[in-house]
């Protein structure tokens, strides 16, 4: 028992310890600009790590797709269940929502499904990411500030990157050497920057209502056990693929749906940060149990 915890630790403390340099970094007030970094990690560090890594890894097109109607699914679901359980709180859906919806499975889902499951973990990862980036920037922005712009969504080059990558995976074709080297020196920015300004952003975010952070929190976790029960059962996810789907929808809530409260809903701002930190924090101690009794 203490070899399998030794292991879980193993995986889980390299991602607290970059964060925590993130959030070190905000405590000496250094500059670090998360709007700057935000952008450079969206527009080239997800859609060349997707194109560099999905390229190369050997997974059959069809089992990806498979993970991203998953992956769908899995938002949906968080979507229809949070609408339900906010109406039943009396809380408003506009601020709660988008960050009840939305995973970090960037920022912390990559690297602990890298660490835990390799390459291919990673890749199933890929297709949860792909989706619920492109939720969050536009389903996740049109709730929060009550309007419809499906130019997001056209405009996203995580879209093109994907359509290449899939490309590249059906025809068994590679990119030119000096693309791909280009490819993988930039994709191999995203983890480390994405974790930096997690840490960082949890550390400038203003705390309010702690006692609802954690009901939030438990509710979070609760629609996450009940629906990666139901897709593992709906898919027959065995193996890896079971894993990296458990892993996902165990993620807490995305950092980057703080931005579009704080813009659109900025009285409820402080609410969602403190839902956010918590239910990061409380990762630390959800992760290593479904790594040793679930995954």
């Amino acid at each position: 028992m203490e070899h399998l915890f030794l292991n879980v630790l193993n995986v889980i403390l390299p991602v607290l310890i970059c964060a925590g340099i993130g959030y070190g970094l905000a405590l000496i007030k250094a500059p670090f600009d998360n709007k700057v970094v935000g952008g450079i990690v969206s527009k080239v560090g997800y859609p060349t790590l997707i194109i560099s890594h999905l390229s190369t890894t050997k997974l059959d097109v069809s089992t990806f797709i498979d993970m991203m109607v998953a992956a769908t699914l899995a938002v949906t679901g968080f979507g229809l269940l949070g609408f339900v359980a906010l109406k039943g709180m009396r809380l408003p859906v506009r601020a709660f929502l988008t960050p009840l919806m939305h995973g970090n499975v960037g920022n912390i889902g990559l690297p602990i499904t890298l660490l835990a499951l390799g390459d291919t973990g990673m890749a199933y990862t890929m297709a949860f990411v792909v989706v619920v980036l492109i939720s969050i920037f536009t389903v996740g922005m049109w709730i929060p500030a009550g309007e419809f712009s499906p130019k997001k969504l056209v405009t996203s080059p995580i879209i093109y990157a994907v359509i290449v990558a899939l490309t590249l995976m059906a025809t068994g074709h590679s990119l030119p050497q000096p693309i791909a080297k280009s490819f993988d020196i930039l994709g191999g920015l995203s983890i480390p920057l994405m974790l930096l300004t997690l840490g960082h952003t949890l550390a400038t975010m203003k705390i309010n209502s702690l006692g609802r952070s954690v009901l939030l929190t438990v509710l979070h976790l609760l629609m996450a056990v009940a629906i990666a029960s139901a897709l593992i059962w709906l898919f027959g996810f065995t193996g890896t693929e079971r894993g990296a789907l458990i892993l996902c929808c165990l993620m807490p809530s995305s950092v980057a749906t703080y931005l579009f409260i704080d813009q659109h809903v900025p009285e409820y701002g402080p609410d969602v940060a403190g839902f956010i930190l918590v239910s990061t924090l409380a990762t630390i101690l959800v992760l290593p149990v479904a790594l040793a009794y679930w995954v």
